[in-house]
Formats: C-alpha cells, structure tokens, sequence
C-alpha cells in the first residue's frame, strides 16, 4: 500500500551504540539523531523509526537521551547489559547486543516498506539486508566509513557516510544526544 503522498515508504532502525561509540573514537563528537533521522527520510514517507539503546543495570543516565529520540520520532527499545563471563584475567565482559532484535524489527515492518535505513556500520547485518534486496527493497546505511565492514558498504544500495549529513555531529558536552 502506497502513501498518500506517493513518497517512498521508508523504515529507519538506528544502532545508537554503534554510531554513538564510532562518533566519540573517531571525531570526540556525539550522533545528532535529528539530523540523522531528517536526512534519511528527506522527501520519503516516514513509516517507522526504532533507537536501539543498551543501559546498565540501575543505571538512569541514558533516560535523558532516550526521551529526547522518543520526542524525536523514534521508537525507542531497550535493553540491559547482562554479564557474560569473567575472562582470565578476572576483567567482566558484558554483553548488550541488538543485532537480532533489530533484524527482526525490519523483518516485521519490510512488507510496508520500499526502503530500509539501517544506522550501523556492523557488518553482521549484510545477509539480512541481501535478504530484503531480493525482496525488492532498496537498503540504505548510514555510518561512519572508518568503522563500516566493507562487506556492508558493497550490499547495500546507498551508504552515506555520517559526517557528509549536515549538523550531523555534535560536541559531546552537548545534551542533546549524549548517551
């Protein structure tokens, strides 16, 4: 079912720890998710946007930022990091990981969409999206060309390097989309 605009149907689904982690290593800066969310739905038909997030434990300081992508338009999910093992040299590893859940997010919603966005440069992703490519969606992804697996960036048909989108990076003390 086409939009009554005609536009493009499209469906966004932001890693936020992907690209928050990629934007502070990289350039010491934090994600706009507004601009972010703003470019990949620029004269498109918005159908569903979802914010992937992980929190600690008893840990509210990621509440500010996922109010903010919820007035922003995205649908925001949650998860805690949970510990997996202890490694040899008694270091916690904590694992927090979306991957499937957003696979099965864009797999809900693929028959109401012409486009797929995928914010992540993880190049786990690659089958699914070949996937929805031979089920006629064009797959777009939005990521930090350093940190994108090449696998990722040949599959899909659009990659956009965040730092091309305008205003797409913000100083980290600013509170707008701090994680």
């Amino acid at each position: 079912m086409q939009s009554m605009t005609h536009s493009p149907r499209v469906g966004v689904f932001i890693d936020t720890q992907n690209l928050y982690h990629s934007a502070r290593d990289l350039h010491e800066r934090t994600v706009n998710f507004e601009s972010l969310l703003r470019y990949a739905t620029k004269d498109r038909y918005l159908v569903h946007a979802t914010a992937y997030v992980v929190e600690r434990d008893g840990d509210n300081s990621a509440w500010p930022f996922i109010y903010k992508l919820s007035t922003l338009g995205y649908r925001v999910r949650r998860m805690t990091l949970h510990l997996h093992h202890v490694n040899d040299q008694g270091k916690p590893i904590w694992e927090g990981n979306w991957d499937m859940g957003i696979v099965a997010d864009m797999t809900r919603v693929a028959e109401h969409l012409d486009i797929i966005v995928l914010g992540s440069g993880d190049g786990d992703f690659v089958d699914m999206l070949e996937v929805f490519q031979e089920q006629g969606k064009r797959v777009e992804v939005i990521a930090f060309r350093e940190t994108t697996a090449q696998r990722l960036v040949d599959v899909c048909d659009r990659f956009t390097h965040l730092t091309d989108i305008e205003d797409a990076l913000m100083p980290v003390s600013d509170k707008r989309a701090k994680v």
